[in-house]
């Protein structure tokens, strides 16, 4: 493979390159090297590369003559890769397809950036390595360059080796141990001595799919997992933070269609529906909200016919549904229990189907770590205002980008728990 490297600043490459694999790849030609430096195509006398960007603005911008006629001498059929923060990620999967190259054209930006109109001239791949600002991307053009080259025939001593690697089956890797067999009083676990390959194999599988799941779950999201992963996972003890997050379906105070503050009845549906969301995900309590006395019994007797009574032996999953429900006059009765039970007065959310909210599910799931979560959930025509005054956030609507937001309550709180707490949250 041979890699053409356009960069203002050659000499960072130098050492890099010279040294590990990256040298002996070099040393038995599986790599080739070019450097080339767009000031060398600048045809004014002071070599310019760069000028101020219209509009105005701090720093300065990439001209582009000189590496257009830079990148016009790059071989026909060079593959022409931009390093760039809008790029999209550079994964294992995405390193091994570039592997298939066989010239590779790296496009390393300084100053503010490039004019823009460059990716109008090239047919260009964006690629970013994380969503972070370097000072160019001569740092991401090695990254690339080592993970691309990994994959190449010779290059690592064992050809094997790039299959064990962290993000190779999916997973991040199992921790490896070496001599000593003990060392600080700390031993190396029994089975990598016991020479059963099968149990090790096995061991190993177990290890990389516990590492996922503690550091990195959301590669578990990205990954058709086995019978045998998934029974694994479920063994593995974990935080929940769905324990920290409460439900409370509002029936007082919400919005009439007239945009009126009133009182709505109790639904079957909503109720059965959204304690099947609350055991699901092992939420940590679920609230009906009515000061309606009559409706307050009509739960009651609803809840005690499917968890005491014949609809419990008829169907247990039902009676386990539930068996989380609360009833409760207002939104502060139920905000008074949490703070009873947890020690600490829960952070109230309220939902709404209107407006673009101050926090988004990401938000509500970082909260969950340090305190119990109250979510808010209207029926009628939306929560009142005055709950929406005292809330401490507002959670953004679902399809705020669209011009028709208006979902049934129990699907909403699905898809936003769902979104909130994840697979393997």
């Amino acid at each position: 493979m041979h890699y053409h490297i356009f960069t203002l600043f050659p000499e960072f490459f130098h050492s890099p390159l010279s040294c590990g694999l990256m040298n002996k790849a070099r040393e038995k030609e599986i790599l080739r090297f070019s450097l080339i430096n767009p000031r060398d195509y600048a045809l004014d006398r002071h070599k310019s590369v760069d000028d101020r960007p219209y509009g105005g603005g701090p720093g300065m911008v990439m001209l582009l003559d000189p590496l257009v006629k830079a990148l016009n001498a790059a071989p026909v059929g060079c593959k022409k890769i931009l390093l760039t923060p809008k790029g999209r990620p550079l994964g294992q999967r995405r390193a091994a397809l570039l592997s298939r190259e066989k010239d590779l054209a790296l496009i390393c930006g300084r100053y503010e950036g490039i004019d823009a109109r460059l990716e109008e001239l090239f047919d260009l791949e964006l690629i970013s390595i994380g969503d972070f600002v370097l000072n160019g991307g001569e740092a991401a053009a090695l990254c690339l360059m080592e993970a691309v080259a990994r994959f190449l025939p010779g290059f690592l001593g064992k050809q094997e080796s790039t299959g064990e690697e962290s993000f190779s089956a999916g997973f991040l890797e199992y921790p490896h141990y070496t001599r000593p067999e003990e060392y600080s009083g700390l031993r190396v676990p029994e089975v990598l001595l016991s020479g059963n390959h099968a149990r090790i194999t096995r061991w190993r599988r177990e290890k990389a799919l516990e590492n996922t799941l503690k550091y990195r779950s959301e590669l578990l999201e990205e990954k058709v997992l086995q019978p045998e992963d998934i029974d694994c996972l479920q063994k593995i003890p974990r935080p929940r933070p769905g324990r920290n997050l409460h439900l409370v379906l509002v029936h007082h105070p919400v919005l009439n269609k007239m945009g009126r503050e009133s009182t709505t009845s109790l639904t079957n549906l909503d109720i059965h529906d959204i304690g099947r969301v609350w055991a699901t995900y092992g939420l940590g309590g679920y609230y009906l909200c009515t000061p309606l006395r009559d409706q307050q019994a009509l739960a009651e007797r609803l809840i005690r016919h499917w968890t005491r009574g014949f609809g419990a032996q008829a169907n247990p999953d039902r009676a386990r549904a539930l068996s989380g429900i609360r009833i409760c006059s207002s939104v502060q009765e139920a905000i008074q229990e949490i703070a009873h039970k947890a020690g600490v007065r829960p952070v109230v959310v309220a939902t709404s189907a209107t407006g673009t909210g101050n926090i988004r599910c990401k938000g509500v799931r970082e909260l969950l770590s340090n305190s119990p979560v109250l979510l808010l959930l209207g029926t009628g025509y939306g929560l009142a205002g005055s709950l929406l005054d005292e809330a401490d956030h507002i959670l953004s609507p679902i399809r705020f980008l669209e011009g028709y937001n208006h979902l049934s309550v129990r699907s909403a709180v699905s898809i936003l728990v769902d979104r909130i707490l994840g697979d393997f949250s």
